[in-house]
């Protein structure tokens, strides 16, 4: 499988579990971390079950990759997610030291990569991360609106 392959194949599973969020009644944001072209983390927003602000995908799939890892810095890991990242989300990312950070859809209100942020950008960073987007967009931002359009109603 090529590298853009493997990133549609990671990218499909985090949003299966986009979906799972969208089932559960919770913002339709799923991710996988992936080492060795192995996913070794899942997460989907959970901020309303977890009643915890902090219970963003990425911050879930890093907590499981972590502990599947049984260790805080995901060395060499990737992370893949349906929507870009906040602020919160970004220096966790960081912290955990991801390598590689894929996400689908542009997040205007919120996103730290790109939107209305640099973040992994600054040089003031300890940590370097390399990004990618665009990755099954439409697919992402469709389930995105579909979510807040049926809350609309």
């Amino acid at each position: 499988m090529g590298a853009k392959s493997l990133s549609m194949h990671f990218m499909s599973q985090a949003l299966d579990c986009a979906r799972k969020a969208f089932d559960e009644n919770e913002v339709p944001v799923g991710a996988v971390v992936v080492k060795k072209g192995r996913v070794i983390g899942k997460g989907w927003n959970q901020v309303i079950s977890q009643k915890s602000v902090a219970s963003h995908a990425e911050i879930n799939a890093i907590l499981a990759a972590s502990e599947y890892l049984k260790n805080h810095r995901l060395i060499d890991c990737d992370l893949y997610v349906t929507l870009e990242p906040c602020h919160m989300c970004a220096k966790a990312i960081i912290d955990a030291r991801i390598k590689s950070l894929y996400f689908a859809t542009m997040e205007p209100k919120s996103g730290a990569i790109l939107s209305v942020d640099t973040f992994l950008d600054h040089t003031y960073q300890n940590h370097r991360v390399a990004y990618h987007h665009g990755y099954m967009q439409s697919e992402s931002a469709d389930l995105l609106k579909y979510f807040f359009k049926s809350k609309r109603h």
